[in-house]
């Protein structure tokens, strides 16, 4: 029975209004769900209160068991993944203090060549499933060999960016499929790594603590009137929405001075992402910060709750608003993409877990696998339910890391280029050149830490 509710309500009529409205709805029980003690009890057992909240999403939209949501509703809503993204990279670095790398070189390094060996790796794979096991049987284009890469590693914001390079391309289905893509690997990330939680909990592979009370403290005196709790909070609002304006501004500027530049070059500065400058923007705020001895403006609790309430509605409104009929018409494509990316990258982790990392595996693992099957948001949920204390050091690791593999892959310089690339050589090239790099990668970081320590003995 078809109900949509809130669309035939008159006071409704604008659908825009019945979307906010309803954010807000979201966002009150986000916040105040994961106060309750049922919501502390399943993040014990890894599954955090967004992903109950994102299947409850489904099954009450346009095309679930109970039409509450109206289309118009998810349709306002699937453009808020990009905005909220932004909102977690902004508050990405600006909410701790500028890590200290000495003693960290190895652990960012390595961790750089996994995100390096998952991101090739994704487009490798990409290829020969789209080569050996779709093109025969089905009419394919090859600029699905970049779907699992721009959907894992680059979610919603990068599909739909990717999108319009796909379109001018002559492949139109490209940007529903890469939004679908990003919708199964943001699924995926959540309750696979929900699953690795409570496995690593039962097995004891994590050294961490479990939990810790997420109680918001804006400042040390609880009897803080309201206004000024009020402003710290628009201060810190202010801050990110500063790396936010940073972000594009220097967007604005590259796709500027792209007009002096070939055609080449000006087709990849418009179809940059705004994340990776974004993340350059909340650094070097931190950076005048702490050199003007100003942190003080910054709320380091807030900033990590605005990230995560940005992080539970990412994930609320990417799924909620999921088009089931696109994944049902393409369920073939998409279910062997999503098996394969999600193959790759247990192999690719585990390879580094066994061989390459010395200490915290299971940390590190966990939130480079969060990373490259449902974005950066994704890997930072999973971290903070594996370790809230942040007892294993990978957030600064991590963190550090992202400052360059945003630039390369996740959104970054080669997702950009990889349909144009494709385009020019094919996908056959292409997928060779995306093996070669990810054997070299796999070669140099087994010989980095091979020498590393033979010389420590």
């Amino acid at each position: 029975m078809n109900i949509s509710f809130l669309q035939n309500k008159d006071i409704f009529s604008n659908s825009l209004l019945i979307s906010f409205s309803g954010f807000l709805i979201i966002s009150f029980f986000l916040i105040f769900g994961r106060r309750l003690k049922l919501a502390v009890q399943l993040e014990r057992f890894g599954l955090p209160i967004a992903v109950i909240s994102g299947v409850a999403g489904i099954s009450i939209g346009p095309y679930g068991l109970i039409h509450f949501l109206s289309k118009e509703t998810t349709n306002v809503w699937s453009n808020f993944p990009t905005p909220l993204l932004s909102l977690v990279f902004a508050t990405l670095m600006m909410g701790r203090p500028i890590p200290n790398i000495n003693g960290l070189v190895k652990p960012i390094l390595n961790q750089f060549l996994l995100a390096l060996s998952l991101g090739f790796g994704q487009f490798f794979v990409g290829g020969l499933v789209v080569k050996y096991l779709l093109a025969p049987h089905m009419d394919i284009n090859p600029l699905m060999g970049c779907l699992i890469e721009v959907g894992f590693e680059g979610g919603h914001g990068a599909a739909s960016i990717i999108g319009e390079s796909f379109n001018r391309l002559g492949f139109s289905e490209g940007l529903d499929l890469g939004l679908a893509m990003a919708t199964m690997g943001l699924l995926s990330s959540s309750l696979l790594g929900s699953i690795f939680i409570f496995i690593g909990r039962t097995l004891r592979l994590s050294d961490t603590e479990e939990i810790i009370d997420n109680k918001v403290i804006l400042n040390s005196n609880l009897e803080t009137e309201f206004f000024a709790d009020l402003k710290i909070l628009l201060i810190n609002l202010g801050f990110a929405g500063l790396a936010i304006s940073f972000g594009l501004l220097l967007l604005q500027f590259l796709k500027y001075i792209s007009n002096f530049l070939g055609d080449f070059s000006r087709e990849i500065i418009f179809s940059l992402p705004v994340f990776p400058l974004i993340l350059i923007g909340s650094l070097l705020i931190r950076y005048i910060l702490e050199k003007t001895n100003n942190t003080d403006f910054i709320s380091n609790i807030l900033q990590r709750e605005i990230g995560i309430l940005s992080t539970d509605l990412l994930i609320f409104t990417a799924m909620a608003s999921l088009d089931i009929a696109t994944v049902f018409e393409n369920w073939v494509l998409i279910l062997l993409l999503t098996i394969f990316g999600l193959l790759w990258n247990l192999i690719c982790i585990a390879y580094f877990a066994y061989f390459i990392f010395d200490d915290y595996w299971f940390e590190k693992s966990l939130i480079e696998f969060g990373n490259s099957t449902g974005v950066v948001a994704s890997g930072l949920l999973l971290l903070r339910l594996a370790d809230p204390k942040n007892i294993s050091k990978t957030l600064p690791i991590f963190t550090s890391k992202q400052l360059f593999a945003q630039l390369i892959l996740s959104g970054g310089f080669f997702t950009v280029i990889a349909p144009l690339v494709i385009s020019k050589i094919g996908l056959d090239y292409w997928t060779d050149i995306c093996a070669l790099i990810t054997f070299l990668i796999f070669i140099s970081a087994f010989l980095f830490n091979k020498n590393i320590s033979t010389s420590i003995q």
